[in-house]
């Protein structure tokens, strides 16, 4: 019978990896030590044998991969990346599981050969895993960033239903720019599967819960993001971003704001008694805020042939779906 062993890969990452039986234990280490062999004839015969071993060698690999040896440790990967079309499901997925722990750690010319890996993987999987995401109530749809660049906008909230182990599958989609998740909590797992999306411009987190060492975690994974970080509070508003004043441009039907009587084109000059300078400055001020929190907003408003009209609103904020 296997037993378990847990490799632990940079700071955080844990994963826990089959071990052979103890009777072929000694010789999986020694086609270990003989993938950095002189001769290249034994290297080949010990890559062989060590990806004939399957299940048995993939803890074995997992270490090897960690070592200073880079031969050692390329060839564990390539070895590791043949399992990944293995008929046995559960071989497969350990086996992806590793190459992404190992994309998760730091930089080094391994780590970036087991992004490679996966990528050129899941080249052929983007469909069924959209399909599986949207039967978890993921909603994808396409549209364009800010940027110009058109792709994925991937959202999940309250009709989620999937586990943080179904967040890896949104590694494999194609194309996803922004990613957005009201109301669903996160642990380390979840932020780990978010810090996999390559290419992605926007990461929104309203209501997750995520810990201040998560997010510096995703941050650092994915420094070319914004990521936008609420509480769940929800006023439900539109406005232009850093332009002066705040002008809201746009109110959800339904939501806090309309409640509240507040209309396009007003202007929000204060929240609680702070001046806001412009839209985003609102939306930071809001995120801070859970749902039912109250706020007490001070609104300018335009009234034809008259001077502006002011006046203040005491809104309770909705909770992000």
């Amino acid at each position: 019978m296997s037993r378990i062993f847990r490799l632990a890969i940079g700071l955080s990452l844990v994963v826990t990896l089959p071990v052979a039986r103890a009777e072929t234990t000694a010789q999986i280490a020694e086609w270990i030590d003989q993938l950095g062999a002189d001769q290249f004839s034994r290297r080949e015969a010990a890559s062989r044998s060590l990806a004939d071993a399957g299940r048995d060698a993939l803890g074995a690999l997992g270490e090897a991969i960690q070592r200073d040896d880079l031969e050692v440790a390329s060839r564990a990967v390539e070895i590791v990346r043949g399992f990944l079309e293995s008929e046995d499901a559960e071989l497969a997925g350990d086996a992806e599981k590793l190459l992404e722990s190992i994309a998760e750690g730091p930089q080094t010319p391994v780590s970036a050969l087991a992004i490679a890996t996966l990528d050129f993987h899941h080249l052929g999987m983007a469909e069924v895993a959209r399909e599986k995401l949207e039967s978890l109530g993921a909603v994808i749809t396409e549209g364009f960033l800010p940027s110009g660049r058109r792709g994925l906008l991937v959202v999940l909230n309250v009709r989620w239903h999937g586990a943080a182990e179904d967040l890896r599958l949104l590694s494999r989609l194609r194309g996803v720019l922004q990613v957005g998740l009201y109301g669903v909590p996160l642990d380390a797992q979840a932020i780990a599967a978010l810090g996999r999306l390559r290419g992605v411009e926007s990461v929104q987190l309203f209501g997750t819960g995520v810990a201040d060492e998560q997010l510096a975690a995703l941050a650092a994974k994915l420094p070319e993001a914004r990521i936008d970080v609420r509480k769940g509070g929800k006023l439900g508003v539109g406005g232009q971003p850093m332009i002066g004043p705040c002008l809201i441009t746009q109110v959800q039907e339904g939501s806090a704001a309309a409640k509240a009587g507040i209309n396009i084109g007003d202007i929000v000059l204060r929240i609680n008694g702070e001046p806001v300078a412009n839209f985003e400055a609102l939306t930071d001020r809001v995120g801070r805020h859970g749902p039912g929190d109250k706020l007490e907003l001070d609104i300018e408003r335009t009234v034809p042939g008259a001077p502006p009209e002011r006046f203040s609103r005491t809104i309770e904020l909705d909770g992000w779906e």
